[in-house]
């Protein structure tokens, strides 16, 4: 799917309507979130998962904790 979406001003912020197709094929209702992330390629968007934040704070302390052992890995 390729589509071109307009920014319009939204007070001092600006923002892009989803046309109903799109919002079909995330799988996403008005009022709910998405996820934005960089890729190389630009951005990305998807539906918002609940669990990944939580699942990426778990990754993140153990790679703190774990940060000589992960570099060893790493060779």
């Amino acid at each position: 799917m390729n589509t071109q979406l307009k920014v319009t001003k939204i007070g001092n912020s600006a923002g892009v309507v989803l046309p109903k197709e799109l919002l079909a094929h995330l799988d996403v209702a008005v009022g709910e979130t998405l996820s934005v992330s960089k890729t190389p390629r630009g951005i990305e968007i998807s539906a918002h998962e609940p669990d990944f934040e939580a699942q990426m704070d778990v990754a993140r302390e153990v790679m703190a904790r774990r940060k000589r052992a992960l570099r060893e890995l790493a060779k």
